[in-house]
């Protein structure tokens, strides 16, 4: 799909095809839709973040809490959207030898119970060995920058799944 067929989509089609982008959060591509039309893909991004950043702390934490654990419960399960699937695999984390496992599964329990949210990281680019290193690292932040951190990195998220949908 091009730039200027998403900006000639109707608001239920805008939303239908673009409501996956941040995981599970459609009302973000909602808000989004008026700004159009896009000048390019980053516009469009702005657009979609600027919603997720205006949002009440409250709606923020469930856009956070929607993302599935590294490897986790979910994972195992096959419950995953499409895009976490592919993003997961892309770094291995389906294929983790029984040690990255376990230690991702105490890793996920302790970050948790430390925040109150699962950790969240753009995988894309990053192997098992460097998500590790980052979760050990982000494991001794405060709350309120672990907070900021997974908005960052759902940003992150929704940017490359816009350009990999507008490259397709």
């Amino acid at each position: 799909m091009t730039l200027a067929e998403i900006n000639a989509l109707d608001r239920g089609a805008f939303v239908k095809r673009l409501g996956g982008i941040v995981e599970h959060s459609p009302w973000i591509a909602e808000d989004a839709w008026p700004r159009r039309p896009f000048a390019n893909v980053d516009a469009l991004h702005a657009a979609m973040v600027a919603a997720l950043m205006a949002a009440p702390v409250d709606t923020q934490m469930v856009v956070i809490r929607a993302h599935p654990e590294l490897a986790g419960k979910a994972a195992i399960r096959g419950e995953m959207t499409a895009d976490s699937k592919l993003e997961q695999g892309g770094a291995g984390l389906n294929q983790c030898s029984p040690q990255e496992f376990a230690r991702l599964t105490a890793l996920n329990r302790a970050y948790k119970a430390k925040f109150g949210f699962p950790f969240i990281v753009a995988v894309k680019g990053l192997d098992r060995a460097a998500i590790i290193k980052q979760f050990e690292a982000r494991l001794e932040h405060d709350r309120a920058r672990e907070f900021g951190e997974a908005l960052t990195q759902i940003a992150r998220i929704s940017r490359m799944r816009l350009a990999t949908m507008l490259e397709s």
